[in-house]
């Protein structure tokens, strides 16, 4: 078992994570139960699954909770495109938010990489 706290991975996705929660309260309220909650939800899986992952019993469970948070992370990815297409969010952000998804999912990719090459 792996403390998800100390892969660094989690921590960006965490903090994309709170960074979202953050702009998306500023989305209009009519999109509460559409964009705004799917791009959240989307976004805390990242995280989640990751931690989920660390507990299990092995490398190959650990991947593919791993290529689950991957899928979520294209699921921001494109919701963020949406979001700045909406004008819901500045040029600036979009670009900030698209930055950190796409390191993120280096990042998971490289990490299912190397659990598959143990399995």
């Amino acid at each position: 078992m792996k403390d998800f706290r100390k892969l660094i991975v989690w921590e960006k996705a965490h903090y994309l994570t709170l960074e979202i929660y953050k702009i998306t309260n500023k989305f209009p309220k009519d999109e509460i139960y559409g964009i705004t909650n799917q791009l959240r939800r989307a976004c805390t899986s990242i995280p989640t699954n990751i931690a989920e992952g660390c507990g299990r019993d092995s490398s190959k469970d650990f991947a593919r909770f791993l290529q689950i948070a991957f899928g979520s992370a294209n699921e921001v990815e494109y919701l963020i495109l949406l979001s700045s297409d909406l004008k819901y969010i500045e040029s600036e952000i979009y670009q900030n938010l698209t930055d950190n998804i796409i390191e993120i999912k280096k990042m998971l990719s490289a990490l299912i990489k190397k659990l598959r090459a143990e399995c």
